[in-house]
C-alpha cells in the first residue's frame, strides 16, 4: 500500500506506522527526526526554540523578582517609616506615655533590621538558587576533623538566614558531605556572614570589640558542634535527611524568587515579633526585676541566652535588638547574638522537621550549652 500523504507538504505517513516532517521545514525550527507514536524522540528542532524560551522565561523572573523586591521593600520601609511618624503621636493623644515609648523602640529595631533582612535573604535566596551543591563537596576535604573548620568558616563567604540553612545543610547531607561539616555549616553560616557582621557594626558603632566577639564566639561554637558530633555523634541520631522546606522550586531563576519570597515574609514575621517582645520587655518589666539579673552577670547571660530561643529574631536583625537592650551586660548582649542564630523555637522545629525529632533535641540542647559558654569566655576576653 502506496504511502498517504495527507499534507504533502508536511507529513509523510509510512507503512510501518512512523511518520516524519520533511527537512526542507527545518528552516521554522522544524519537526524534523519526529519518530513513530511509540518512539517519541522528540521535537528535535525545537532545541532552538526551547533555548530561547528558556532565556526569556530567565529574564521575566528576573524583572519580576526586582520589581517585587524593590516595591516590596519600598513600601514595607515607607509603611513603617510613616507608622512611626503616627504612630507616637496617636499614642500621645492617648495620654499613654508607654504606650508611646514602646512604639519609638518598636520601630527603631524594625526600621534598622528590614535593610539588613531584605539584603540577607537576597543573598540566601540566590545561593540556594544559583550555587550547586557540588561545590561544597569539591571544596571540602574527606577528613572530617579537617573539613569541620572549613565548612564553619565557609559561612563568612556563602551567607545564608538561619531559615536557610537547616534545608541547605540537608541538602549537602544529601550530596555526601559529612555529616559533621554540614552541621558546622549549618551553625556558621547565620550566625557569621558578612551582612549580619555589617549590622553589627552598625548597632553596636564604635565597638569593633562586638563585632569581633560576635566572630569569634560563633565560629568557636560552629565548629566545637562539628568536633563533637564527629567524635560522639550516632548515625541513629541522625536519619536521612527529608527533602522539603523552604521556599525554593528548583535552581535559577524559578528557584529564586520563591526562595526570596519565602526567606523574606519568614523571617520578617519572626522580626516583628521580635522587636514586639524587646520593646514590651523595654516597658513592661519593672527596674527593680532588671536590677535583680544586670546585677549578676551570670544570671544575665543566662536571661538574654533563654530569651534568645524564644524571641526567634532574625540573624540580620538580631544586632539592633540586642543593642536596645541596653541595661544588660555586653557579654549578655553577646551571648544574646550568639545563641540566637543557632538555637531558638523555629531552628527547633526546622531541624525536627528535616533531621528528626530525637536529633533535634539533643543538637539543640547542646548547642545552647556551647554557645553560652563560648559568650561566657570570649565575652571575658575581648569585652
Amino acid at each position: 500500500m502506496p504511502p498517504v500523504n495527507l499534507r504533502p507538504d508536511l507529513w509523510t505517513f509510512h507503512r510501518d506506522g512512523t511518520e516524519r516532517v520533511d527537512s526542507e521545514h527545518g528552516e521554522h525550527g522544524g519537526y524534523d527526526g519526529y519518530r513513530g507514536h511509540s518512539g517519541h524522540s522528540g521535537y528535535g528542532g525545537y532545541g532552538g526554540y526551547g533555548g530561547g524560551a528558556r532565556v526569556v522565561d530567565g529574564l521575566r523572573f528576573a524583572v519580576r523578582a526586582l520589581v517585587y523586591t524593590v516595591v516590596g521593600g519600598i513600601a514595607l520601609i515607607a509603611i513603617v517609616t510613616v507608622a512611626s511618624v503616627l504612630g507616637p503621636t496617636f499614642a500621645m493623644d492617648l495620654y499613654t506615655p508607654a504606650v508611646a515609648a514602646w512604639w519609638t523602640v518598636f520601630t527603631a529595631i524594625v526600621v534598622q533590621g528590614v535593610p539588613f533582612l531584605l539584603l540577607g535573604t537576597l543573598v540566601s535566596a540566590a545561593i540556594g538558587a544559583f550555587v550547586p551543591e557540588k561545590v561544597f563537596t569539591r571544596l571540602l576535604p574527606r577528613n572530617q576533623a579537617l573539613a569541620v573548620p572549613i565548612a564553619g568558616a565557609a559561612g563568612v563567604v556563602l551567607p545564608g538566614c538561619e531559615c536557610a540553612s537547616v534545608p541547605v545543610a540537608g541538602s549537602l547531607m544529601r550530596r555526601g558531605v559529612a555529616p559533621a561539616a554540614a552541621l558546622a555549616f549549618l551553625l556558621s553560616a547565620p550566625a557569621i556572614n558578612p551582612v549580619v557582621l555589617v549590622a553589627t557594626s552598625i548597632a553596636f558603632p564604635g565597638q569593633p570589640q562586638m563585632v569581633l566577639g560576635r566572630l569569634v564566639a560563633s565560629l568557636a561554637t560552629a565548629v566545637v558542634m562539628g568536633w563533637l558530633w564527629a567524635r560522639f555523634g550516632r548515625g541513629k541520631w541522625l536519619p536521612r535527611p527529608r527533602a522539603g522546606g523552604g521556599g525554593s522550586s528548583g535552581p535559577g531563576w524559578r528557584g529564586f524568587l520563591p526562595g526570596l519570597q519565602y526567606d523574606f515574609l519568614h523571617a520578617g514575621g519572626f522580626l516583628v515579633l521580635g522587636a514586639g517582645a524587646a520593646a514590651t520587655f523595654n516597658i513592661v518589666v519593672p527596674r527593680s526585676v532588671l536590677d535583680l539579673f544586670t546585677g549578676s552577670p551570670w544570671l544575665s547571660v543566662l536571661l538574654l541566652a533563654v530569651l534568645a530561643v524564644v524571641l526567634c529574631v532574625c540573624s540580620e536583625a538580631d544586632a539592633f535588638v540586642a543593642a536596645s537592650l541596653s541595661g544588660f551586660s555586653p557579654t549578655a548582649r553577646l551571648a544574646f547574638m550568639v545563641v540566637g542564630p543557632m538555637v531558638d523555637l523555629k531552628l527547633i522545629a526546622l531541624q525536627a522537621g528535616t533531621f528528626g525529632r530525637s536529633f533535634a533535641v539533643r543538637f539543640s540542647s547542646v548547642t545552647w550549652v556551647v554557645a553560652v559558654a563560648s559568650s561566657v569566655v570570649v565575652g571575658w576576653w575581648l569585652l
